[in-house]
C-alpha cells in the first residue's frame, strides 16, 4: 500500500487562468467507516478501484492503494454505490515541478472548490498560489468520501 502525503486548501480566487488541462470524474463509494474508505471512479473511461485509510491524526498522510479496472465493471460497480456519488471536474495546474490538482465538484457539492498538492514529504516545501483559501487538510467534512454522505449543500452552517 502506498503512503498519500497532501495539503488541501479551499480556492478563494480565479485559478483558471493558471490550468493546463481537466478531466471529468465520476466517483462513487461502496463503503465508508471508521477513516477507511472502499471507492470506485471512472475518470477518462477509465475505472479504478480505491482503497484509502487514515495513517496519522493529522490527515496529511493516508495510507491509499488503487488498481485500474475494466470500466464495465467500474460502471456496474458505481450502480451499488447508491447515493453516496461525486461528480466533480479536477483542473491541472503545474507549478515549478509539483502539480495543484482543483476539483471544482458539481451536484449536491456545487460552489465546492478544494486544491490539493501531493507531496514526497511532509516537510517538502512549495509556493501558494494567490488563489488558495483556508488550509483544510485534515477536516474529514472536506473528504470526498464524507462529501457523499454529507454534501456542501445541506451544510448549514457554512454561511456563517
Amino acid at each position: 500500500m502506498n503512503l498519500e502525503i497532501e495539503r488541501k486548501f479551499l480556492v478563494k480566487g480565479d485559478f483558471r487562468k493558471d490550468v493546463t488541462s481537466s478531466v471529468k470524474i465520476k466517483q462513487g463509494y461502496i463503503a465508508v467507516a471508521h477513516g477507511l474508505s472502499v471507492r470506485i471512479k471512472i475518470i477518462c473511461a477509465r475505472g479504478y478501484v480505491t482503497i484509502k485509510s487514515g495513517y496519522d491524526d493529522s490527515g496529511l498522510i493516508r495510507n491509499e492503494w488503487e488498481k485500474e479496472i475494466p470500466i464495465e465493471e467500474a460502471e456496474e460497480l458505481l450502480k451499488i454505490c447508491g447515493t453516496r456519488m461525486i461528480n466533480k471536474t479536477r483542473y491541472l495546474i503545474p507549478s515549478e515541478g509539483l502539480t495543484w490538482e482543483v476539483d471544482e465538484f458539481h451536484g449536491e457539492n456545487l460552489g465546492l472548490l478544494i486544491a490539493e498538492i501531493e507531496l514526497t514529504s511532509v516537510s517538502e516545501s512549495f509556493n501558494k498560489p494567490d488563489w488558495l483559501g483556508e488550509e483544510i487538510t485534515g477536516k474529514n467534512c472536506y473528504y470526498n468520501s464524507a462529501l457523499s454522505i454529507n454534501p456542501y449543500s445541506t451544510w448549514i452552517n457554512r454561511y456563517l
